[in-house]
């Protein structure tokens, strides 16, 4: 659990000290997110963390329960610090907002990602809060029962289609799949033999938690912390969001004569063996593993290289490299015509508002 432990719970103390002191502790946590990372990705290529093996490491679960329960903590540390309730100068609360964004939208969301896909009904509610807490709690449904069931498709929501820029992905995937997470949610309790109350439904349950994360921002802080709980929401919802545009960008399964798409496989995912950066986010790039294996612990997630389509660059650097539309397609639309063969029959707008 080295490079686990290392590239998640570390961060936790920096954050806090950035958060209260500011100063140098603002400056190394920034360090340690962005140059720490990317170095450490450069030079432990081929470490203990990119081996397959089942069994490999423990459970994990322990650090996922911390994780979750550290989260909480440094929700209300982002809130007092981005409010200016900590004293942060303006340029150390400016830095506070990209480090807490940065470790919101790539450490806390996979480790609620990791926890909703458990089959314990506590841990999938530690996943649950999580998301709540950065008011996306609907994509604890979507992503079970819309995402996993339809990726890779003109059905989903949150696969990208080739040609199409993260701009236009994130408003799309973010209320697409609000629409859909609701819609699978309803059908599922139309479904049931025994009728269950309206408000045990989960989006009231989404709507509760994060109206008790905002008056609770609101007490530490009023409309300052508010706005300081929105801002940093904002900025680590797009990062994660950022994450599943790149992970399936252009990949698409074929739609069978039996009107279902074909078995999610291997070529259907973007992956990236970056040893450090996918240790932080608990072994999310090792993408196309966990489609076909989705109750596989984070550990346990294994990685051919030589079978699954592969990213140019770690994760988060394929995330900064998003942000530039024509550098993106320049880099990535050829890579998927060498996994498809040809150019997906959805790769446009118009195609897939006519397929949606």
């Amino acid at each position: 659990m080295l490079w686990f432990n290392l590239a998640t719970a570390v961060p936790v103390l920096l954050l806090t000290l950035a958060g209260f002191l500011g100063g140098v502790w603002a400056i190394l946590a920034v360090a340690y997110l962005t140059i720490f990372v990317f170095t450490m990705d450069r030079l432990i290529k081929g470490a203990a963390a990119r081996k397959n093996s089942d069994g490999e490491f423990p459970a994990g679960v322990e650090l996922s329960v911390f994780l979750g329960f550290s989260h909480i903590f440094l929700m209300t540390v982002a809130v007092l610090a981005l409010s200016g309730k900590t004293g942060l100068a303006l340029w150390e609360r400016a830095a506070c907002l990209i480090l807490f964004g940065q470790y919101f939208g790539q450490v806390s969301n996979a480790n609620a990602h990791e926890l909703i896909h458990k089959g314990n009904r506590w841990l999938r509610r530690l996943g649950v809060a999580v998301y709540t807490t950065l008011m996306f709690g609907h994509h604890a449904s979507a992503h079970v029962k819309v995402h996993h069931v339809f990726a890779a498709s003109h059905r989903d929501p949150n696969s990208a289609y080739m040609g199409e820029s993260v701009y236009h992905f994130w408003p799309r995937a973010w209320f697409g799949s609000f629409v859909k997470g609701l819609e699978a949610e309803t059908k599922d309790r139309a479904r049931a033999k025994t009728p269950r109350p309206q408000w045990t439904h989960p989006y009231w349950g989404y709507l509760f938690g994060s109206s008790v994360t905002l008056v609770v921002a609101f007490l530490l802080a009023g409309w300052m912390g508010i706005a300081a709980l929105l801002s940093v929401c904002l900025y680590a919802t797009l990062q994660h969001l950022a994450s599943d545009y790149i992970q399936h960008y252009g990949l698409r399964r074929r739609l069978l004569e039996n009107g279902k798409f074909e078995p999610v496989g291997p070529k259907h995912s973007w992956n990236a063996p970056h040893t450090f950066s996918s240790a932080m986010m608990l072994n999310v790039p090792r993408h196309s593993d966990h489609h076909m294996n989705p109750r596989r612990n984070y550990t346990e997630l294994r990685l051919d290289e030589d079978d699954v389509p592969m990213l140019p660059r770690s994760l988060p650097v394929m995330g900064i490299i998003s942000l530039c539309p024509p550098l993106w397609r320049a880099m990535m639309d050829h890579r998927v015509l060498e996994v498809t063969g040809q150019v997906p029959p959805d790769s446009d707008p118009a195609a897939e508002a006519q397929t949606a």
